[in-house]
């Protein structure tokens, strides 16, 4: 994610570890981190819940009840308010700095969107959203990533009425947010969940017939809804619709089987369920970036395939 040159124009280099930039806004605050040395288990802490999106380089996470992990571009996180965190900087140099967005928001903010999505968005099985569960490690989807990319552009643009477009964008940024984490929270959880929740039974079910083919139509009718009825409430409720979720499972069995010396490209699209090598590619590269022989290639190249 590239920063606005707004941003550096504005910016002030004063320390070298956690530099920080902070744009205030009437119920939000966007601060942006810099780290150009290496460093071990700096602390840091907000008053408010936090979006935490990594921008370039790497940083190690350490936070009270969850176990360290790496935190990379692309990636985002969501923090509860006064949540203390530790942070190791493995790879910062003068040259390489770390950065980092972090985007305070306030938590009435928070519960008026999530009252809205409960007046305007269903849930297949009746069930209200909430807030979102906190300490959510996750990747940016495209929708994400774009929304992140133009809040960031707008807190440091000077425009009058940039309260009021941050505040338009901050309520689809939640929506998307609290989706992406009912998406993950049934996808990771879909066989204890599958006989309690409707679409937690249709994620375990796309999981177990990946190979095969896969229509909303069917889809729907195990859910027991109309098909326009079940297309519209899963992608409320998940983020994403149908078949995109079945693309997202196929290319990742795909990236997994890949690791395999031992399979070859045309192996791996059809026990993945698709029927042309040309689809394969293209679903691969918009969800990876790169086509499947260059990932492959890159794996070998790193010693990571078996």
């Amino acid at each position: 994610m590239q920063l606005p040159d707004s941003f550096y124009g504005s910016r002030k280099l004063v320390d070298i570890v956690e530099n920080q930039t902070t744009y205030e806004l009437k119920d939000s605050a966007m601060h942006i981190f810099e780290t150009h040395a290496k460093a071990e288990l700096v602390q840091l802490q907000f008053g408010s819940p936090v979006l935490a999106s990594m921008l370039q380089g790497k940083k190690i996470m350490h936070l009270s009840n969850k176990q360290s992990f790496d935190f990379l571009p692309g990636e985002s996180l969501i923090l509860p308010s006064n949540e203390l965190m530790s942070i190791d900087f493995p790879d910062s140099s003068k040259n390489t700095p770390t950065r980092c967005l972090a985007l305070e928001i306030g938590e009435d903010r928070i519960k008026k969107v999530v009252q809205f999505m409960n007046e305007q968005m269903e849930k297949a099985d009746g069930n209200e959203w909430r807030l979102m569960d906190y300490n959510f490690h996750f990747t940016n989807d495209p929708g994400l990533y774009k929304i992140i990319q133009r809040i960031v552009y707008l807190y440091a643009e000077k425009h009058p009425s940039k309260d009021f477009f941050v505040s338009n964008m901050m309520q689809e940024l939640i929506v998307r947010i609290l989706q992406a984490n009912t998406r993950k929270t049934y996808n990771d959880h879909s066989k204890e969940l599958s006989s309690t929740h409707r679409f937690a039974y249709i994620i375990e079910y796309i999981k177990q017939n990946l190979p095969q083919s896969l229509t909303v139509k069917e889809l729907s009718e195990k859910a027991y809804m109309s098909e326009s009825n079940f297309y519209k409430v899963f992608k409320q409720e998940l983020g994403q619709s149908p078949i995109d979720f079945i693309n997202q499972e196929r290319i990742a069995k795909a990236t997994d089987l890949l690791k395999d010396e031992e399979c070859n490209l045309t192996d791996v699209f059809l026990s993945c369920g698709f029927k042309n090598r040309s689809y394969f590619n293209r679903m691969f590269k918009r969800i990876n970036g790169t086509s499947p022989s260059q990932y492959q290639q890159r794996l070998k190249e790193e010693g990571l395939i078996n």
